[in-house]
């Protein structure tokens, strides 16, 4: 009767997170600067004739800005998942271990030594994520494997990183005058041409997840027992470490470092349907979507006609929910202790 109860409870709520998304997203592309009708929204996709401006408000602009929030919501907190049950540490995401500042600071390299060359950014953003990755992993690794250690090799890491980026802005001022807001991290100007590869690359790895989670629920148990029970855990830990940089990487390609959606939508996934991580992805990928959605939708209309990167914004949530989860997790308990 109690399981249930409880599988009652988790179909609701897997139903309300639908019906945030799609909510989400037709606000996002009905306000703005110009309020535009839910009925001229749904014209510009059916009957795009009807109302010209709109349309091209719609098509050019925001569906394009929308869509990078959903494919950014999902790609972060998908890799917000893997890394906690990773390193089986309450705090790691892909914000607060680095990660974040690895892929900045390789697409920045992009930028000063191949300008103009958009296409490769993707591709050097996966790089710095994975290889930030791997530096906080072996630095935990020779150090000890308490719950924090991970959290602070991630902040030595991200500190080198942050020199590096400072180093190239420092000596290459034509990045430095536009690379502010990539910093900073902002949907503002995307295009459909900008997701297009980093969209196909969540996309997939997005789903490729989902095929890991039994995987992801093993480690949960221990390296001791995963191994008993058949799993090469390195190779394993491994794999997911790849899906989870490509993730992160794949989204600050386009969207510049947005911070701590990876570290809070996990934590509020979890809080509504356990542990499972079969589940728990899927409605973090779904959460993390309209998360990233509503706080850039805020970000054009609470200071409006001004407009506020939406990374800021989410470091004003994150910041207090990071220290709340400090104080309650006391310093990042094990997941599953």
């Amino acid at each position: 009767m109690k399981d249930k109860k409880t599988a009652d409870k988790k179909i609701i709520y897997i139903s309300g997170l639908l019906i945030l998304l799609a909510v989400s997203f037709i606000a996002g592309l009905s306000f703005g600067s110009v309020k535009i009708s839910v009925g001229d929204v749904l014209g510009a996709f059916f009957n795009p004739d009807a109302s010209p401006l709109s349309t091209t408000i719609i098509i050019d602009v925001r569906f394009p800005r929308v869509l990078a929030g959903l494919l950014a919501g999902a790609g972060l907190a998908t890799a917000g998942v893997i890394l906690q049950g990773v390193m089986n540490n309450a705090l790691a995401s892909p914000n607060t271990i680095g990660v974040g500042s690895g892929a900045g600071f390789f697409v920045m390299l992009a930028l000063a030594l191949f300008p103009g060359k958009v296409f490769l950014q993707p591709v050097f953003a996966f790089a710095g994520a994975l290889f930030a990755t791997l530096a906080i992993f072996a630095l935990a690794y020779f150090a000890d494997t308490s719950r924090i250690t991970i959290i602070l090799a991630g902040i030595t890491v991200s500190s080198f990183l942050s020199a590096g980026i400072n180093l190239i802005k420092t000596l290459d001022t034509d990045i430095a005058l536009n690379i502010n807001s990539f910093l900073i991290g902002s949907l503002s100007g995307v295009s459909a041409k900008d997701i297009t590869v980093p969209g196909i690359l969540i996309a997939l790895f997005a789903i490729c997840a989902v095929f890991l989670s039994g995987p992801l629920n093993m480690l949960g148990l221990g390296d001791e027992v995963a191994g008993s029970l058949g799993m090469r855990v390195p190779v394993v830990r491994f794999i997911l470490m790849i899906v989870s940089s490509v993730l992160a990487g794949s989204v600050v390609s386009y969207a510049g470092v947005l911070g701590f959606v990876g570290l809070i939508v996990p934590h509020i996934s979890r809080r509504l349907f356990g542990n499972d991580a079969r589940i728990l992805i899927p409605c973090s990928i779904l959460l993390g979507a309209s998360f990233v959605i509503i706080c850039d939708l805020l970000s054009r209309v609470l200071f409006s006609p001004y407009e506020l990167p939406t990374g800021i914004l989410m470091s004003f949530i994150g910041g207090p929910f990071f220290m709340y989860l400090l104080i309650v997790k006391k310093g990042g308990r094990r997941l599953n202790a």
